[in-house]
Parts: C-alpha cells; structure tokens; sequence
C-alpha cells in the first residue's frame, strides 16, 4: 500500500539548515542512510516533487529525487551515505545530483551506469582569455557567429577534425593525449585536466561496433541539450588568492566556457552496458528496488567491461572538448589577428560531471580503495591532495559550476569538509524544475530570446524548441545551489561569470 505525503515526512529529518537524513526504512534494503542539500528554496522543489508522486500514479516513468537516493542506499556494497546535491532531480536510475561510493574490494559491490548517466563524461571546461569586456563588446556579434561557424552544433552535428576509424580507437585509448599529438591541444591543458585528459583503463575493444560508428562522425561536436559553448565576463571575485593562481586578474576579464560530454558515442556504451547488466543480475541473484539501477558486481565481466568501456567514453569527451577548445582558438584568433598563445587562451580547468572513478578515501581513520558514482555532481578535492595540479595545491580543486542559458556560471574550490562529507564531491549546476516538455507547453520562444536580448546575451541556437527547454526558467537558480554548497562547506566561492554569448546546439 502506498505512504500518503505524511507518511512520508515521518522517514526525513533535519539536520543542518543546509541538509536532511533520508532514514533507513523510507524505502527498503538500505544498506545506509541518504542526505541531501538544500536551502528553503530548494527544500520547497524537492517536496513538491515527493508531493507530487503521492497524489500522482507514476510520475513520468522516473521516481522523485528523495526516493532515487533512498533506492541507491540499498544497493550492494554502498559506503558511507548516499548523497544528493543542491541541484538533485529525477533521473535514469540515480537522481541526476546524487553521488554514491562503492567499497573496491567488497565481492558483493557494485556499479551502475545510472550512476554515471547516458552522457558519460559530460563536463565542464574553462579558458581564461587576455581580453576584457571592452575588448569584446564592439565585435560580441562577429565572435558569436565566428563561434557559431567554427563549431559543430545540433543534434546531427558532424565534426570538422579528420577522423578515421583507426584515429577513434587511438583517440578512445590515449584521450588528451591523442589531440596533443594531433596537434589540437597545447601540453598546458593537459596538466588543468582532471585524471589529466585520460583513464589509464579504457579498453575500445570493449566498445560495441554500433557505439563507433555512432562516435566517428561527431568527435569535437556540440551537441544539443543543455550543451553550450559561453563567451563569458569575470563579474565578481570572491577568493582573491584562488583566482589570482587561475589567471584571473580582475572584474571584466573574457573567458570562454564549454560544457558538452561523449555524445551518441557514450549513450550507446550506456545502453550496451544495461543490457549487458540485466542479464548479469539475474546470474548473480542481485536485487535492486528499481529496475533502472541495473548493475554488475564491480570485479564481474559485465562490470570491468562497463569500466573500461566507460573510461574510454570518457576519453572520447576530453578529446571532444580539446577539439572545441581549439576551434574556439582558432575563432578568437582570427577575430582579433593575432595567436591564441598571445591570447593567452589557457584551460583553467576541465572537470567531469558523469563518471565512476577509483579513488582512494579516509572512512574512520582508514584508507579505503572506493568506486565514487558522480552522476550530476563534480569532484571537489581539497588544497593539498595529490591528485591535483600543482598550480591549485594551495587553493584546492577548482571546480566549474555551468549555469544555464542566459545566466550566471561560477568557479568554485574544493574543501576538507567536502572531502569529508560527500567524498570529495559538490554540485554540478541549476539542475531541471520543469521538464522539458512542461518548457515547450509553458514558455514563449520569442520572449525568452527578447529576454536575453535585454540583458544583452548575444544568442546562437541551431534548434528553437531548444530556446524553451533551455529557458532559465526550466531550472532551479544556480546562485542558490552554488550558496547551499557553500554554506554547507562543500566547495568554496572564488568567482563568478555572467554570460555575453552564447552558443546552443
């Protein structure tokens, strides 16, 4: 029999005025408890939500947010707390915000490719620039359609960079490192990348033939989605000292931010691993309470070659946002005749939104090796971790918060309480309040693009049903995500970004 809402309360408790405990009986099996961050605001979202699913039969084929963390809590071989972040909403699986971690070297353990999401690697990469507003204003609409031009966008987009079948699988095994041999990628940027632009694991033999062929044509492609490429504007500096060892020198500075993932290419490594894992499951006896949490034992077949397929998925995002960052090079360069290096367009930072990784974590004083889920939630490690560039020893990690068409980004870093609290993790951006069809239904394409217009966003956008699902409207605020992970001492503020193009698929 189902809970009414109240029922419901009865298994939440508050327990800072940024976060609630989702108890061990809200749903059953937990093996351990749930959190979630939120501040009023985000709190009223995430009750409606489970409102909304009492009143409602189903809701849309996905559970609500507060149930999806509950449900990863009862997976196999889950540590510590399963996480939700300011920014959590319905997903495949996990809720898209929620991070969860997996004991290495427990047999029974698991992963999940919803734990990841279908867009695996999708994340966040941003370049400083030399220029200032000033600099920009008077061609703003020349270098949004230079932009525009230079990258492939939308949702059949076919990439500019020559590549062969023999180039994707070099491209799937070295990552990063390919596009610096290729020469689309300075070494810099490789050192301002997380895992430095490649996982050591990836296997393409691991990746169907399907998955290549959906790859091949769309490497340093945009996308479509809430994928964009932002011309961007420094607009406060929170952390001085942090920004400083970014490049970042003064309000007005230009930047340039890319947010896009794997493509059709990691949807299919997804969609073959779900398969793959459903029938694993029936083998190993693994039950889960919904059946969008497929998975694998992490030292199963089924889970190693979900690993290493994965890894190489995520190779195939860090070369897609090296080939972007070279044709945003090239556009900037030839609008103001001179060299990106004169430019000085260097990566601040690439960091990763979807993805598993191995990781080494301290739980109760003992170091233990973990399988950490991102799904929706970017890592945040602490100043003086070893897997940090050198440059952010100091400052911590820094970590790219993309907010959504037509508002503001931010930079933040990463924390000891962080590291302690959510394994080193915070969130990734706005995170939906309307689904996408609700956009369409609700919001007008010509007024959302007159708005931008007024606040002076130049706008390039392939599809225009695209402008509606995208409105800022269609998301939580970024600025009260990015507060209540601050608050919470997750990550920290160092700077914030206001948009003055931007480029949608």
């Amino acid at each position: 029999m189902p809970r009414t809402y109240q029922e419901e309360l009865k298994f939440l408790e508050k327990l800072t005025p940024n976060s609630w405990r989702i108890k061990k009986d809200f749903v059953p099996n937990m093996n351990v408890e749930g959190v979630f961050y939120v501040n009023d605001m985000l709190e009223r979202l995430m009750f409606d939500e489970l409102r909304h699913s009492c009143n409602a039969k189903g809701f849309g084929g996905f559970l609500p947010g507060i149930k999806q963390i509950a449900n990863v809590a009862a997976l196999p071989g889950i540590v510590g707390r399963s996480v939700g972040l300011p920014d959590v909403h319905s997903g495949y699986g996990f809720a898209i915000g929620n991070m969860a971690a997996f004991d290495y070297n427990d047999p029974k353990a698991v992963v999940s490719p919803g734990g990841v999401g279908f867009d695996i690697n999708c994340g966040v990469r941003l370049l400083r620039t030399n220029l200032s507003e000033k600099d920009v204003l008077p061609v703003k609409e020349q270098l949004a359609q230079s932009m525009f031009d230079h990258i492939p966008v939308g949702v059949g987009s076919k990439g500019v960079i020559p590549m062969t079948a023999k180039d994707l699988e070099e491209a799937l095994e070295m990552g990063m490192d390919w596009s610096l041999r290729e020469g689309y990628a300075w070494a810099e940027d490789k050192e301002h990348c997380e895992e430095y632009g490649r996982m050591l694991q990836a296997d393409p033999s691991k990746v169907s033939a399907r998955a290549k062929k959906r790859g091949l044509p769309q490497l340093g492609t945009l996308g479509a989605g809430n994928h964009y490429a932002e011309i961007q504007v420094v607009d406060e500096i929170y952390d001085d000292f942090a920004a400083s060892k970014m490049g970042i020198e003064y309000c007005g500075q230009v930047c340039v931010m890319i947010h896009s993932g794997s493509r059709g290419f990691g949807h299919q490594v997804a969609t073959d691993a779900l398969v793959a894992m459903e029938k694993a499951m029936k083998r190993d006896h693994i039950d889960v309470n919904d059946r969008q949490l497929a998975c694998a034992r992490i030292h199963s077949p089924e889970g190693q070659d979900y690993l290493k397929g994965m890894a190489a998925a995520a190779n195939y995002a860090w070369v897609n946002r090296s080939s972007m960052t070279f044709l945003s090079r090239q556009s900037f360069a030839k609008m103001f005749q001179t060299t990106p290096d004169d430019l000085d367009m260097h990566v601040i930072y690439d960091v990763s939104h979807n993805i598993a990784k191995v990781e080494e974590h301290f739980m109760d004083g003992k170091q233990k090796t973990l399988l950490v889920h991102r799904k929706g939630s970017t890592r945040a490690f602490p100043p003086h971790h070893p897997l940090i560039p050198v440059d952010y020893q100091l400052t911590g990690q820094p970590v790219l918060i993309g907010g959504t068409m037509g508002t503001c980004s931010y930079v933040l870093t990463g924390t000891e309480t962080g590291m302690e609290e959510t394994f080193g993790s915070t969130c990734h951006g706005a995170g939906r309040a309307l689904s996408r069809a609700k956009s369409r239904r609700n919001l007008d394409y010509q007024s959302v693009l007159t708005k931008l217009e007024d606040q002076g966003i130049s706008i390039r956008v392939a599809s225009p049903k695209l402008v509606m699902e995208e409105a800022p409207e269609s998301y939580k605020n970024v600025t009260d995500v990015v507060n209540t992970c601050h608050a919470a001492g997750l990550s920290k503020k160092a700077i914030k970004l206001r948009p003055i193009a931007v480029i949608k698929g």
